[in-house]
Protein backbone atom coordinates (compact mmCIF):
# COMPACT_ATOMS: atom_id res chain seq x y z
CA UNK A 1 0.00 0.00 0.00
CA UNK A 2 2.72 2.52 1.12
CA UNK A 3 4.49 1.54 -2.14
CA UNK A 4 1.12 2.25 -4.34
CA UNK A 5 0.75 5.72 -2.28
CA UNK A 6 4.29 7.05 -3.08
CA UNK A 7 4.10 5.73 -7.10
CA UNK A 8 1.01 7.83 -7.31
CA UNK A 9 2.96 11.08 -5.47
CA UNK A 10 5.50 10.25 -7.89
CA UNK A 11 3.35 10.71 -10.61
CA UNK A 12 1.34 13.73 -10.14
CA UNK A 13 4.53 15.66 -9.51
CA UNK A 14 5.34 13.78 -12.47
CA UNK A 15 2.99 15.13 -14.72
CA UNK A 16 2.46 18.58 -12.57
CA UNK A 17 6.07 19.09 -13.56
CA UNK A 18 5.46 18.54 -17.25
CA UNK A 19 3.86 21.29 -18.16
CA UNK A 20 6.35 23.39 -16.77
CA UNK A 21 7.30 25.79 -20.10
CA UNK A 22 6.46 28.45 -22.91
CA UNK A 23 6.54 26.00 -25.73
CA UNK A 24 6.82 22.25 -26.96
CA UNK A 25 10.22 21.88 -26.53
CA UNK A 26 10.25 23.45 -23.07
CA UNK A 27 7.27 21.06 -21.81
CA UNK A 28 8.32 18.02 -23.57
CA UNK A 29 12.67 18.72 -21.87
CA UNK A 30 10.95 19.40 -18.32
CA UNK A 31 9.32 16.18 -18.49
CA UNK A 32 12.35 14.24 -19.72
CA UNK A 33 14.34 15.57 -17.01
CA UNK A 34 11.87 15.02 -14.37
CA UNK A 35 11.08 11.57 -15.76
CA UNK A 36 14.57 11.14 -15.49
CA UNK A 37 15.53 11.91 -12.24
CA UNK A 38 12.05 9.67 -11.17
CA UNK A 39 12.46 6.95 -13.40
CA UNK A 40 16.03 6.24 -15.18
CA UNK A 41 15.90 6.12 -18.87
CA UNK A 42 12.37 5.08 -19.48
CA UNK A 43 11.07 8.33 -17.42
CA UNK A 44 12.49 10.05 -19.35
CA UNK A 45 10.74 8.85 -22.67
CA UNK A 46 7.50 9.34 -20.74
CA UNK A 47 7.79 12.00 -19.46
CA UNK A 48 9.03 13.52 -22.80
CA UNK A 49 5.91 12.17 -24.32
CA UNK A 50 4.00 13.25 -21.58
CA UNK A 51 5.58 17.05 -21.94
CA UNK A 52 4.48 17.37 -25.42
CA UNK A 53 1.21 15.88 -25.15
CA UNK A 54 0.35 18.25 -22.52
CA UNK A 55 1.73 20.90 -24.73
CA UNK A 56 -0.48 19.67 -27.30
CA UNK A 57 -3.61 20.05 -25.03
CA UNK A 58 -2.60 23.28 -23.64
CA UNK A 59 -1.53 25.05 -27.15
CA UNK A 60 -5.11 24.91 -28.81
Amino acid sequence: MRKTLSVLAIAGIALTLAACGHNVEQRASTGAITGAVIGGPVGAAAGAAVGTMVSKSVDK
